[in-house]
């Protein structure tokens, strides 16, 4: 309706300006004066006439003034003969320049035919118009059923500008993987003629951010073959029916362009597990699943199609899926360790001019955790703050207050803080570098400042040395003490407590609670996990999260989290009062400087 208002509105505003062309044209009051004929005769006898032009009945008259006029004669008599019968005298009418115009019949059929064709015209190209908009709703409702997939074929695409594994750094068991996917897209036969068959679904794994959609585009781009590329929320509409329809639609037009790969990104958007009993079977997820199903390995299997998918919740997804002969393959793509973090970071950096200083290596160190997205985006971030700060190349420190930028946010210039606010943060952030530097299975320290960053008034930031897959109970009780230290240095030096220790309190109980639950690390309890710890779905799982021990339980792990809390509580307070006089050091650079770097806190330390 509102296109419709929309195209009504533009032909108004085309038909009123043509309208105002043709009466511009032939405006009625830019006509020149009518002077009766008699008038005309005196005014030859007064010799104010120049000369006078007949065209047909019409004598269009100009007169030695400089104006014009109009005049109208008997049609059928001559101009002479009428100023004879007037009495105009042959030495006054020869002082008069008398010609004739004619008109040619083209013009004088247009004259006569252009008030009622140019109206008639306009109408019809409206009414064509309003009919063509109505046709064309009709076949995008028609259109509902059809694929929305995006098809990339590398091979009409500039070598320049297809994606490969060279675009990809890191994730080097991945590729391998991939690698007889592209062999069997290139030579298919090979395979064949041994009776294999090639996996028919791949199922990419991994954290957001790792780069399972980049992989997906350059094993397209490594086989040269076409790339169907959809989410798995364009399959469902509101319509019943489209999802399963645009399925076959995405498998048809594949299996077109076989050999060839079909690459569903968000898997889980309509793979989720089904038979929660939510919405009847016509469920039209559940419908379109079905039909995924179906196209993956149904009746019709001879097919040279590869299906991709990605997902960062293989847990929820149906288990058909994942059987052999559907998503056969699961690609692990996990966080980067450090020479796969190097190695993305030296991709991103090259089209970014970099200062001399800046060490790649010590960037992938302070980075554990970081996935591929996250490593771009913070090379990004610097390459921002250099160009904010009128600078020509990246430095190191810029690229370090982008990661300082990445973890807890921007820094907040414009928040002030009085002087015993500030000096509560000076002791809080010196409370937990000291415990964390004392502590040896904690984390060493890299920065301590009180400029507040994100929500956090001050922080500490304490990196790893090396990448750790695994972690030792030892680890966890280290990190509680660390947490806590915070609150337990306000109330040692102020006798008092803040809110501004609420955050470490909630990952305190966090934490004890999984060293409880998930990790099995309680002696009282002992090796055993509780409750289940997979993802709550709406559909597809039951709706709460299903617990598995009593009451007496329930109330022995609240009494072991009350335990590991209050003993790394202890630690915290035991170390801190040991280590006052370096406390004192530190809360006095921290009052001064805000900021202590690695290199400082050491000598501190020292």
């Amino acid at each position: 309706m509102r296109n419709l208002v929309k195209h009504f509105g533009i032909f108004l505003i085309a038909f009123l300006i043509i309208a105002g062309l043709l009466s511009a044209v032939s405006s009625p009051w830019e006509e020149p004066e009518t002077v009766p004929f008699n008038t005309l005769v005196s005014r030859v006898q007064a010799g104010e006439v120049k000369s006078v032009v007949i065209s047909d009945d019409s004598l269009n008259v100009a007169f030695t003034d400089g104006s014009e006029k109009i005049s109208h004669k008997e049609r059928g008599d001559s101009l002479a003969s009428l100023f004879g019968a007037y009495g105009v005298t042959e030495q006054q009418l020869s002082a008069v320049d008398i010609s004739n115009k004619k008109e040619s019949a083209a013009v004088t059929w247009f004259a006569a035919l252009a008030p009622f064709v140019i109206p008639l015209v306009l109408i019809i190209f409206f009414i064509w118009f309003m009919m063509r908009q109505v046709q064309g709703a009709n076949s995008k409702a028609m259109m509902f059923g059809q694929s929305t997939a995006r098809e990339d074929d590398p091979n009409k695409k500039d070598p320049s500008k297809r994606t490969t594994f060279v675009d990809v750094a890191g994730n080097t068991e991945a590729k391998e993987e991939l690698e007889e996917i592209i062999e069997f897209l290139k030579q298919p036969q090979k395979f064949l003629k041994l009776g294999a068959r090639i996996p028919k679904g791949v199922l990419l794994v991994g954290p957001p951010g790792t780069g399972k959609t980049l992989l997906a585009r350059a094993v397209a781009g490594e086989a040269h073959a076409p790339f169907f590329n959809i989410s798995g929320s364009e399959f469902v509409e509101m319509f019943v029916g489209v999802g399963a329809s645009r399925v076959r639609d995405l498998f048809r037009r594949a299996k077109k362009s076989a050999p060839s790969i079909v690459f569903i990104d968000e898997l889980d958007a309509v793979g989720r597990q089904r038979g929660a009993g939510l919405g009847g079977s016509h469920d039209e997820r559940e419908q379109t699943l079905n039909q995924i199903l179906v196209e993956m390995d149904g009746f019709a299997n001879e097919t040279n199609v590869i299906v991709m998918a990605a997902t960062n919740r293989p847990d929820v997804l149906d288990p058909a899926l994942l059987r052999p002969g559907r998503f056969d393959r699961r690609v692990v793509i996990d966080l980067p360790d450090i020479k796969d973090r190097e190695a993305i970071l030296n991709l991103h950096a090259k089209n970014k001019p970099a200062a001399e200083d800046v060490n790649i290596r010590k960037i992938a160190e302070r980075t554990p955790g970081f996935s591929g997205a996250d490593l771009f985006n913070l090379l990004n971030e610097a390459a921002i703050l250099t160009a904010r700060r009128d600078k020509k190349t990246i430095g190191q420190n810029e690229i370090f207050e982008s990661i300082e930028k990445v973890i807890l946010g921007p820094e907040r210039k414009t928040l002030v803080m009085s002087e015993r606010e500030k000096k509560i943060t000076a002791y809080h952030e010196a409370g937990h570098a000291i415990v964390a530097h004392v502590l040896p299975e904690a984390d060493p320290v890299h920065k301590v400042s009180v400029i507040s960053r994100g929500r956090a008034g001050g922080y500490t930031l304490k990196l790893p040395t090396e990448d750790k897959r695994f972690h030792s109970k030892s680890e966890f009780v280290a990190d509680l003490a660390v947490l806590l230290a915070g609150h337990a240095m306000e109330k040692i030096i102020f006798s008092d407590v803040t809110t501004g220790a609420s955050s470490d309190l909630q990952k305190v109980t966090s934490l004890a609670r999984r060293i409880i639950t998930e990790f099995g690390m309680s002696e009282k309890l002992g090796p055993r996990t509780f409750g289940d710890h997979g993802e709550t779905v709406f559909l597809g799982r039951d709706l709460v999260a299903h617990r598995d021990y009593s009451e007496k339980i329930a109330q022995s792990i609240d009494e072991e989290i009350e335990m590991f809390i209050t003993e790394a509580y202890k630690t915290a307070t035991k170390v801190i009062n040991e280590n006052m006089d370096r406390v004192e050091k530190i809360v006095a650079v921290l009052l001064e400087k805000e900021t202590i770097e690695a290199e400082e806190f050491k000598k501190l330390m020292a």
